[in-house]
């Protein structure tokens, strides 16, 4: 059953076409790759899901058509948004970061923040820290506990691995595994192809915001389209 599907969604900023009638199917429970090059359509289709750009086409999430979107309507519809760049609040604590991230949901529980400092250890040892002095894998980790703070049902990152070590990439992509493994649906966008596709079940290849590859992870790696322009082999 699918959670999330996308009808020739389109989308432009000014003059400049950033998405073609994108079509796609997330299934209920799923871990799906976006994959593709710079300016290729991968942040904009995020954004066109949680609402940051006005598109064209139906976005139909668990089995209604959303006409109205707005960032705040999808997240209280269970949809939680990572961007490019984590966005987290630099001033402010960890503990007072998490506890933002539970505004849907009327306030943070401490189960909540238990359950986030489950996943996320380092989290919990530096509570008390300002967030603009973490380093760059736990400004990703704060980011992805701020984001399981709302409860989600559809969480959507965009670049998770940037400007990341290879272990921490390894480390968050493990964290992911195990969040869709308890039955998150998660939609990645990620350069990293390698570790996205390992992760996926299935994945969308975009190129000058159109699909123009799709399939089961494990598929596409053996692609050779894909090999080569994304996997370096």
């Amino acid at each position: 059953m699918s959670l999330l599907e996308l009808r020739e969604v389109a989308a432009r900023y000014g003059e400049i076409q950033a998405l073609h009638g994108v079509s796609l199917s997330v299934g209920d429970g799923d871990f799906v790759a976006i994959l593709g090059a710079n300016g290729a359509g991968k942040t904009t289709t995020l954004r066109a899901i949680s609402g940051l750009v006005k598109t064209s086409g139906d976005v139909v999430y668990d089995g209604s058509k959303i006409v109205h979107r707005t960032p705040e309507g999808m997240a209280r519809r269970g949809v939680a948004h990572v961007p490019e760049g984590r966005g987290t609040f630099g001033t402010l604590s960890v503990l007072d970061n998490l506890r933002l991230g539970a505004w849907v949901q009327r306030g943070a529980s401490q189960r909540d923040l238990a359950h986030v400092f489950e996943f996320f250890p380092r989290l919990y040892e530096r509570r008390a820290q300002q967030a603009g002095t973490l380093s760059g894998g736990e400004q990703q980790m704060l980011a992805l506990g701020r984001a399981l703070m709302a409860k989600p049902r559809l969480l959507l990152l965009d670049e998770p691995s940037l400007g990341l070590a290879p272990i921490i990439v390894r480390e968050i992509f493990g964290v992911l595994q195990q969040m869709n493994e308890s039955g998150m649906t998660i939609v990645v966008v990620e350069q990293n192809a390698s570790i996205a596709l390992q992760r996926a079940q299935h994945a969308f290849v975009l190129e000058t915001g159109r699909v123009v590859l799709s399939g089961e992870a494990n598929d596409l790696q053996r692609n050779e389209s894909v090999r080569r322009s994304y996997l370096g082999y």
